[in-house]
């Protein structure tokens, strides 16, 4: 076989390979009600539709809530991006807070010899820690703002009360200032009669 035929069917084999390679890639199928959306996180054939089927769920995603909550597998999540998925924005961004990305960083170094295995769990162990404490200071944050927020209501709740105490007891003494008005007005039309008897002169 001549050489030109060689690599002309070596260069079909490879476009024939490429074509039929699956190409996956990790993203978000979308789930739950219409107002209230829910997602899983999935690793799926890239030429398939979005809310299509799945090779594999590797977790869960509700942005609904504060903050949003992430369940994932990471192993599973890292060995999809070891064999060349790509990902999609949203699913990038989730991989990386939840550290998958940097996992694969990491591991990089190691098969480069930058560093050794101890040294990719002390660095990750770090970054964990590092996560751990921006969760808990954004939940700290959420409940004292919750907290100034229900003390504000409360104080102009107790305000509303006192000026309507206040509109109250100006009206109770008003009309109590109308009945004690009222109350002397008739007294003084009984004692006027009783005046005229007593002054008439006798014959």
């Amino acid at each position: 076989m001549k050489i030109e035929n060689l690599e002309y069917l070596c260069s079909e084999l490879l476009t024939k390979l490429k074509t039929n390679t699956m190409a996956v890639k990790i993203r978000l199928s979308r789930h739950g009600r219409k107002a209230s959306p829910f997602y899983h996180i999935v690793a799926a054939d890239s030429r398939r539709s979005r809310d299509g089927k799945f090779i594999e769920k590797i977790g869960t995603y509700n942005p609904t809530t504060n903050p949003a909550t992430v369940e994932l597998k990471f192993d599973r999540a890292l060995y999809w991006l070891e064999v060349g998925a790509e990902t999609t924005d949203t699913a990038r961004s989730i991989l990386q807070k939840e550290g998958v990305l940097y996992m694969k960083h990491l591991k990089g170094g190691v098969k480069k010899g930058a560093f050794d295995e101890a040294a990719l769990q002390a660095k990750f162990q770090k970054f964990l820690d590092e996560k751990q404490k921006k969760e808990a200071a954004f939940l700290s944050k959420k409940n004292s703002d919750a907290a100034s927020v229900a003390k504000k209501k409360l104080e102009e709740e107790i305000e509303i009360n006192k000026q309507r105490e206040a509109k109250i007891a100006e009206k109770n003494a008003a009309l109590a200032a109308a009945e004690a008005e009222k109350a002397a007005e008739a007294a003084a039309s009984e004692e006027a009669p009783a005046a005229e008897a007593t002054e008439t002169p006798a014959e």
